[in-house]
């Protein structure tokens, strides 16, 4: 279930991301693929570095920190890509 969270949590960091920077937006399709991708490599990573807010328990804290943990990964990710293909497209 935490990973579901954590993935869903990216879809929406993405499109958050791309909304909030539209000069980086690659589109509601490829914002949330790569939320998704952020979704689930931000929490992970985030475990391997013992930064766990979620913990792995599903009550309200718990569910709130696999919320922050995916949606920041999620849009993190969205906002490097979308850096790295506007200066390929220089």
């Amino acid at each position: 279930m935490e990973i579901i969270i954590s993935l869903l949590s990216g879809v929406l960091g993405g499109n958050l991301a791309g909304g909030l920077l539209k000069k980086y937006s690659m589109g509601t399709l490829w914002n949330s693929v790569v939320g998704i991708l952020g979704g689930g490599v931000g929490s992970y990573l985030l475990g391997l570095l013992g930064a766990n807010f979620g913990s792995g328990s599903m009550d309200l804290a718990g569910i709130l920190g696999m919320v922050a943990e995916g949606g920041v990964g999620g849009g993190a990710l969205m906002a490097i890509i979308g850096v790295i293909k506007g200066m390929m497209n220089k």
